[in-house]
């Protein structure tokens, strides 16, 4: 598997030197870099968006910033960004890799609890509708912010799942009755049973719930 991995790298589009230096900085500077999206996650995020057309976009989950910066590169020039990180402590680094990236003046950092923040969101007046929401931030609330999102995308859009197959957790008999596998779970029979969307789940690096609201 690991030369098949290598072989997609090598045969993909490299990414930025801004993506480059993030990732360098996420190995360096936070214990959790197996949480990064990754160069082969993070092109298909772009290419999503490019070939969606989405140009407002919403985010679930910023960590340090990668996929966020992949995210808004594939929106077209007047399109933004919202993305939502509760971990104050990362908000320096994030920033800068915005900043490395040209693109801190089309993506708003957020930074507090989801609920709260999508809450206040859809409480605003004269919010327009996103075309993309990418969730990837706490697995065990995955089911919340799928119905608290669901409201905030226009007909026709899009909400992406990250890490939908969680290792492959979800799959074993009997499943694991952690809170974060049966989170996603939930959340993948939710969708699966929702009649307002259409769905697929690609087996990309932790799994992607492709959903689109009719």
């Amino acid at each position: 598997m690991e030369a098949l991995d290598r072989y997609i790298l090598e045969h993909s589009e490299p990414q930025s030197e801004a993506l480059a230096w993030l990732q360098r900085q996420t190995n360096l500077r936070t214990n959790h870099a197996r949480m990064l999206s990754g160069a082969v996650q993070g092109r298909f995020l772009e290419m999503v968006v490019r070939m969606t057309g989405a140009r407002r976009i919403l985010e679930l989950g910023t960590f340090t910033g990668y996929s966020a910066i992949c995210l808004a590169s594939g929106m077209p020039q007047d399109g933004h960004l919202d993305t939502l990180e509760i971990n104050d402590e990362l908000e320096d680094l994030i920033l800068e890799g915005f900043v490395r990236a040209g693109l801190s003046g089309r993506i708003s950092l957020h930074i507090g609890d989801c609920k709260d923040t999508l809450r206040r969101f859809a409480a605003g007046e004269g919010h327009d509708p996103y075309d993309l929401v990418f969730i990837d931030a706490n697995k065990r609330e995955y089911p919340e912010y799928y119905d608290l999102v669901f409201d905030l995308v226009r007909p026709g859009g899009w909400i992406l799942g990250d890490n939908v197959l969680w290792d492959g957790k979800v799959a074993l008999d009997p499943m694991p009755q952690d809170r974060q596998t049966l989170g996603i779970d939930e959340f993948n029979r939710k969708v699966a049973a929702d009649p307002r969307v259409e769905s697929v789940i690609l087996p990309l690096r932790d799994g992607l719930n492709l959903i689109r609201k009719k």
